[in-house]
C-alpha cells in the first residue's frame, strides 16, 4: 500500500473490516492472540522458537523491526505492562502497547465465538481507531480504542499489511473469516481525467432529393416548434442561472464549504453506485464517496428530486449549516447545485460508525453505559452551541437517534438540519411552524403548532430516556402501560418507585446507577409536558455533570395525554415524519 507521498507529504486514509475466531476449544492456557499489522515490504514475519510477540518482532534475535499494529491479545505479558485478561492494544515498534483497554472476550474465545473489528486512520486528524466486539451478559457489545499517530514518521511511503499470530506455549487456533480493505491516497499524474475513445463512423449515404423534399414539406412546422422549444430552453436555463446566483449569494457571505461540480461528486461516489449508499431519510439518498481533492471519505446527501424544499429554502438551509462549527457538529465540507441536472447536493464528512438509532436498537449489538452516557453529554454540548453559540439561536426541530451520527470513537455528532431554522434570541422561546418527528414532539403542541427552543429540549429528552432505557419513545408491542416510553417513567416517578427499574435491561446492572438515575431525571426534566418547566440546555448539561443537584420534580398531567396519539392526529395539523 502506499501509505504516504514523499512529494507531496499527503497521508493516505485508510480502512479495513474483519471478522476473526480465536479459538481455544475450551483449553483454560490458551495464547498468544492476533494482530492486524502495517510494516515496511521487506517485513518478515519472524518464526521463533518460543512463538512469542505475535510473530511481529524477535527478542532473541534483538531485531528491531518498524511496524503498526493492533493486537488482540489472550495472554497477559507483565513485561509488556499488560493490564489482566484479554486485551487490545495499539503497537508501536514494539509489544508494549501505547494504548490498550481490557476485551471482553473470554466466553467468545472458549467457545470460539466469531468477533469483528473495525480499523481506521484519518490522515487529516492521524487518528488510528478501532472498534471491535465484545461479549457482556449474552449480547454482543461494541469497544473502542483509539491512539494519534502521524504514519510518516513510523513508516516508510510503501508499505506491507496483513495478519500475524502466534501460540507460545498456549493453544489456540486463529481463523480470519472475512477482510475488506481500502485506502485513499492518490497521486496526480496528470492524466486523472483521461477521454474515451472517439468513434469516427463513416458517413452514412442519402438520398438528397428525398431530404430536399422533406424540408419543404415540414419546413414551416420544423421552424415553429423549433422557435417554442429554444424560447422553452431560454426560459428553463434563464430560471436555472437565477436559481444558481441565488444560492451563490447566500454563500458570499460565508467562509468554509466549497462548491463542488456535479461531475466531481459523480466521480467520488461512482456514479452515486448503490453499493455507496449509506442511507435513505426524509430530504433523500446519502453515499458514501472519496475526494481526492480534500483526500477524504465522504458522505454526499442528495436532496430528492421530489422533496418539498424548493432551492431557496434549500439555499437557505445552507446558509444555517455553513456557520456552524462544532466538535459536535457533522461537519458540512461542500456542496453542489447544478438546476439543469435536478441535483441539490450536500458533502459531509464521513462517520464511520453510523446513525445513533442502528447501535442503540441493534438486537445483536449492545452500547455500553460509559459510551452512553458521554453521547448524551456530547449531544447537550451540541444543542447548547445551536441554541447560545451564535449571534441568533438555531432550533434544530428534529433530534433523534437517527439524525445523530458516531464518528469512529462512537463520540456523537448532531446532523441534518433539513428542518432547522435561523431565529433572534428574543423570539427564540415563542414560535416557528412545527415540524419534526412522531414520539419526539410533546403531544400538546398538536394544537399549538408552536416550535421553539423549548421543543429541541423536549427532542433531547425522549433522546436521554432512549440511551437510558433502551427502547424508542413508542413501542405498541409492550405492556399497555409501558406503550410511550414517557409516560411509562414519568407514572414510576410519580408512585415513587425506582427509576433503574426502567433501565436497559441489556446492560445487566453494568452501569452507574448514579449517573443513570441522573439521566433519567434530566430526560423527565427537559421532556417536561409544560414547555416552562423545562430547563435550558446549559441547566441540564450542569446536572448531567453533577456541578448542580437533580431538580425537583412535578407532573400535573391530564388524562387526554394518557393516550397515545393516533397516526391521523399526528399529521393532521404539522409537518411530521415517522422516521
Amino acid at each position: 500500500m502506499h501509505l504516504w507521498d514523499k512529494n507531496s507529504k499527503n497521508l493516505t486514509d485508510f480502512a479495513t473490516h474483519f471478522s476473526f475466531v480465536i479459538d481455544s476449544q475450551n483449553q483454560s492456557s490458551h495464547a498468544d492472540g492476533m494482530a492486524f499489522f502495517l510494516a515496511p515490504n521487506s517485513t518478515k514475519i519472524y518464526e521463533v522458537s518460543n512463538g512469542s510477540d505475535l510473530g511481529l518482532s524477535s527478542p532473541s534475535l534483538a531485531i528491531e523491526n518498524s511496524f503498526v499494529a493492533v493486537e488482540f491479545d489472550i495472554w497477559r505479558n507483565l513485561e509488556c505492562d499488560d493490564p489482566p485478561g484479554e486485551h487490545v492494544g495499539i503497537d508501536i515498534n514494539s509489544m508494549r502497547s501505547v494504548a490498550n483497554v481490557s476485551w471482553l472476550s473470554d466466553i467468545t474465545i472458549m467457545e470460539g465465538k466469531k468477533n469483528e473489528a473495525w480499523i481506521s486512520y484519518n490522515s487529516r486528524s492521524q487518528n488510528l481507531s478501532v472498534v471491535f466486539t465484545g461479549f457482556q451478559n449474552n449480547v454482543f457489545v461494541n469497544q473502542s480504542l483509539s491512539y494519534i499517530v502521524d504514519l510518516r514518521k513510523v513508516l516508510p511511503e510503501w508499505v506491507t499489511f496483513g495478519f500475524s499470530a502466534a501460540t507460545g506455549d498456549g493453544y489456540a487456533i486463529h481463523t480470519i473469516k472475512s477482510w475488506d480493505f481500502s485506502s485513499s491516497l492518490e497521486i496526480d499524474n496528470n492524466n486523472t481525467n483521461p477521454k474515451g475513445p472517439s468513434l469516427n463512423l463513416p458517413p452514412k449515404k442519402r438520398n438528397t432529393s428525398m431530404v430536399v423534399v422533406g424540408f419543404i414539406a415540414g419546413g414551416f412546422i420544423l421552424v415553429g416548434g423549433l422557435a417554442m422549444v429554444l424560447f422553452a430552453l431560454w426560459k428553463r436555463n434563464r430560471r436555472a442561472k437565477e436559481d444558481d446566483h441565488a444560492l451563490d449569494e447566500e454563500f458570499k457571505r460565508e467562509i468554509g464549504p466549497r462548491r463542488f461540480t456535479y461531475d466531481e461528486l459523480a466521480r467520488a461516489t461512482n456514479d452515486f453506485n448503490d453499493k455507496e449508499k449509506l442511507g435513505q431519510g426524509g430530504f433523500g439518498g446519502v453515499d458514501r464517496g472519496f475526494l481526492r481533492e480534500v483526500n477524504s471519505i465522504v458522505a454526499v446527501k442528495k436532496v430528492s428530486e421530489g422533496s418539498t424544499q424548493g432551492i431557496r429554502e434549500y439555499a437557505a438551509k445552507v446558509k444555517i449549516i455553513s456557520q456552524l462549527r462544532h466538535k459536535n457538529l457533522v461537519q458540512l465540507i461542500g456542496w453542489c447545485h447544478e438546476r439543469s441536472r435536478g441535483q441539490l447536493l450536500l458533502v459531509y464528512d464521513f462517520m464511520p460508525n453510523g446513525s445513533l438509532d442502528s447501535h442503540l436498537f441493534k438486537e445483536d449489538t449492545l452500547l455500553v453505559w460509559e459510551v452512553r452516557y458521554k453521547i448524551v453529554q456530547q449531544l447537550a454540548s451540541a444543542l447548547l452551541y445551536l441554541h447560545e453559540g451564535s449571534d441568533r439561536c438555531v432550533l434544530h426541530r428534529d433530534i433523534k437517534p437517527s439524525n445523530i451520527m458516531l464518528d469512529s470513537n462512537f463520540n456523537a455528532k448532531l446532523g441534518d438540519f433539513g428542518l432547522a431554522r435561523l431565529v433572534d434570541h428574543a423570539s427564540a422561546s415563542r414560535t416557528t411552524e412545527l415540524v419534526g418527528t412522531k414520539g419526539y414532539i410533546n403531544p400538546r403542541c398538536v394544537t399549538t403548532q408552536r416550535a421553539s427552543k423549548e421543543s429541541d429540549i423536549y427532542s433531547f429528552g425522549i433522546v436521554a430516556l432512549e440511551l437510558a432505557c433502551g427502547r424508542k419513545p413508542l413501542n405498541h408491542e409492550a405492556p399497555k402501560d409501558q406503550v410511550v416510553m414517557l409516560e411509562w417513567v414519568r407514572e414510576l416517578h410519580g408512585r415513587g418507585e425506582v427509576l433503574l427499574d426502567v433501565a436497559d435491561q441489556r446492560l445487566g446492572g453494568h452501569f452507574d446507577e448514579q449517573r443513570m438515575n441522573c439521566l433519567l431525571i434530566v430526560g423527565l426534566w427537559c421532556a417536561h409536558s409544560e414547555y416552562d418547566h423545562r430547563p435550558l440546555i446549559k441547566e441540564a448539561i450542569q446536572v448531567l455533570n453533577f456541578e448542580a443537584p437533580l431538580p425537583p420534580l412535578q407532573f400535573d398531567i391530564p388524562r387526554s395525554s394518557h393516550h397515545t396519539p393516533t397516526m391521523n392526529e399526528a399529521t393532521s395539523s404539522f409537518s411530521i415524519s415517522n422516521e
